[in-house]
């Protein structure tokens, strides 16, 4: 079961999945965009990760129709960039609805039948915004420092039912997530005192994530796939171009360094 799975990491990953002979049930709200995975024999559903109803009827009829559920992708999350003053609270709280409380919750959900079946596999896809922190990212990394937190607990607890839970950590990946990241940028910075350092990276963000130095989603479904198909898998799969550097660089610089650089990084302009 794989949710966000209308775009990008998670529509490849379901199509990759079931390309390896696993039944996969794919997840989201936007179901039109899912409809050519059923060519690869993909299974649709409607869910929204912030509605405890559509959670719970869709793990349910997961459960009728198959009897078990192996694994948990969870996908489903999006980046909501903008100064900390400026964000509002209902934008930062959607912002752990969606990225922290809707991943927990599906854990919860589907949890009790991999302890009947004494195994199960959960995969969080979290970021390496959840090991650095980046230029007017907060409230993302916020979200994602939780999931990395939330699945490092919830691995001690389960591991006695013969379930695993294993962290994919995506550096930069060529989907919507940093065009929609940098619209929210500009939306929140208008007309405040960040407007220009706003706009700016919000400009360099859509130029970055248009650029080919961009990992391919591919990469990342690769580790997914890999996840889930081993037999002993990695606690945490950190892929993608730069992601090892930016994190090794967030660790090792003075802190006053690393702010300094992601302030330079905020005023170039990407032509």
């Amino acid at each position: 079961m794989i949710t966000g799975a209308s775009s990008g990491i998670g529509y490849e990953t379901a199509r990759a999945l079931a390309k390896d002979g696993h039944i996969v049930y794919a997840a989201a709200r936007r179901v039109e965009r899912m409809e050519p995975l059923r060519e690869s024999g993909v299974r649709v559903l409607r869910m929204d990760v912030t509605d405890d109803g559509s959670m719970c009827a869709g793990v349910e009829s997961v459960l009728q129709a198959e009897h078990r559920i192996d694994v948990l992708v969870n996908n489903a999350g999006y980046g909501f960039f903008g100064a900390v003053e400026n964000v509002s609270m209902v934008e930062a709280r959607r912002q752990l609805d969606v990225n922290v409380f809707g991943l927990a919750r599906m854990c919860q959900l589907v949890l009790p039948a991999m302890r009947r079946q004494g195994s199960g596999r959960i995969v969080n896809i979290s970021s390496i915004a959840g090991k650095s922190v980046y230029f007017m990212g907060g409230w993302y990394s916020v979200s994602k420092y939780a999931v990395e937190a939330l699945s490092d607990a919830l691995r001690m607890e389960v591991r006695p039912f013969g379930i695993d839970v294993v962290l994919v950590e995506p550096g930069p990946v060529r989907t919507d997530w940093g065009i929609i990241a940098a619209q929210h940028l500009s939306e929140t910075s208008f007309a405040t005192d960040y407007a220009s350092l706003g706009e700016n990276w919000a400009h360099t963000l859509r130029r970055a994530w248009q650029s080919q130095w961009l990992s391919s989603p591919t990469v990342i479904t690769r580790a997914v796939c890999h996840a889930v198909n081993s037999r002993r898998p990695l606690v945490r799969y950190r892929r993608g171009r730069l992601a090892h550097a930016a994190v090794l660089l967030h660790t090792l610089l003075p802190a006053r360094w690393w702010d300094a650089m992601m302030r330079r990084c905020a005023k170039l302009r990407l032509h």
